[in-house]
């Protein structure tokens, strides 16, 4: 029984989720997307209670007697200032750049070391002989991979190269041999575009297959009882 009803809940959920398509916003569908992101919030706040309130900051300040705890702890406290107006709100201000401050620095930090360090090696290693022999690649099937990588990298980088100088009087251009690379990076970059989007839909599809399957069989529950 259970099992029927859970199953009613989902069907109709997903049908009036469906529903957008056709009738957009329309008053049963706001009852279902506010169920959805209020269940997300409680969903959130206990994750963020369970996960890192209790282990971080309330288990070692009551029961380890951890002082340095209370610094995150004030941190917050003056962020929650900020919904009030006024003098009292500015003093969220210093846990709102500390909170910046440590966040760009963790994402260049990330970006150095995530993507810029891994992009390098993995560039480099589409030349490396010693590794084309471990992996059983051919000599020119191991070379063309590579030249195609490094090129695709090069140009996608020469995009993004803004440098312009200007003479006599002329707007500022680049130089011609990086308006090349950048077209050239341009279809890379496309490509690149083209392939996650179409990443996206596969999974939007795949979802979409598993609802239709789900729906499938609760039908199939339904007419056997």
């Amino acid at each position: 029984m259970a099992d029927l009803i859970g199953g009613a809940i989902a069907f109709l959920v997903t049908l009036t989720v469906l529903s957008y398509v056709f009738l957009e916003d329309w008053a049963f569908f706001r009852w279902v997307m506010h169920i959805f992101i209020g269940a997300a919030a409680g969903y959130a706040g206990a994750v963020a209670l369970r996960s890192i309130l209790l282990p971080m900051l309330l288990t070692p300040l009551i029961v380890q007697h951890s002082w340095i705890t209370l610094l995150p702890l004030a941190l917050a406290l003056l962020m929650l200032l900020k919904i009030f107006p006024g003098k009292t709100g500015r003093l969220g201000n210093i846990s709102v750049a500390f909170l910046v401050g440590t966040g760009a620095a963790a994402a260049v930090g990330g970006a150095v070391t995530g993507t810029i360090f891994p992009q390098v090696g993995a560039t480099t290693d589409a030349f490396n002989l010693a590794l084309m022999r471990q992996q059983g690649i051919g000599t020119a099937e191991f070379l063309v991979s590579g030249a195609f990588m490094l090129i695709g990298t090069v140009a996608a980088l020469a995009y993004f190269h803004f440098s312009a100088s200007a003479k006599h009087n002329k707007k500022p251009t680049r130089p011609g041999w990086i308006n090349a690379l950048a077209k050239l990076g341009e279809w890379f970059i496309a490509v690149t575009f083209g392939a996650l989007f179409a990443g996206v839909y596969l999974a939007a599809i795949t979802s979409l297959a598993v609802s239709a399957s789900n729906l499938w069989q609760y039908l199939i529950l339904l007419l056997h009882h």
